[in-house]
């Protein structure tokens, strides 16, 4: 192989330069999501988000809003701070659920190859679940 061929097979094989940007919005869903996959979560948003969520529903447009519903997220570079606003269900732990969500979270949004430096959570309200009376 001569120089030029080799030259010319180097700058073939070198990826293009450039910069890669994820949107708040993302991290924001990939987090919604992680969030509710934990036992003892049982809603995101805090009371005005529900409300109006609840409306939303009522009208036929019940995935509006859902996606990012509780959370805020801000990337910096390859780092993300992240804001939680939890329903928790009755008889759960605080602490238990907040540190499982906070893990969780982690966990999935590095899977994306961010880091988070931040996992703020607010519990919001507890919903209480009915329970069949025995009779």
């Amino acid at each position: 192989m001569d120089l030029e061929a080799t030259r010319e097979l180097t700058r073939a094989s070198v990826p293009a330069g450039g910069t890669t940007q994820v949107a708040d919005e993302v991290i924001e869903k990939i987090a919604v999501a992680a969030a509710r996959a934990v036992p003892g979560v049982a809603d995101l948003g805090g009371d005005v988000a529900r409300f109006f969520n609840a409306v939303l529903d009522r009208v036929g447009l019940d995935q509006v809003g859902d996606a990012r519903r509780g959370c805020s997220a801000h990337v910096t570079g390859d780092a993300a701070v992240v804001n939680l606003v939890l329903v928790i269900e009755a008889g759960w732990p605080v602490p238990e659920i907040t540190s499982q969500v906070r893990a969780q979270v982690t966990e999935t949004i590095e899977a994306f190859g961010l880091r988070v430096d931040e996992v703020n959570i607010r519990v919001d309200d507890v919903a209480m679940v009915d329970r069949p009376r025995s009779a």
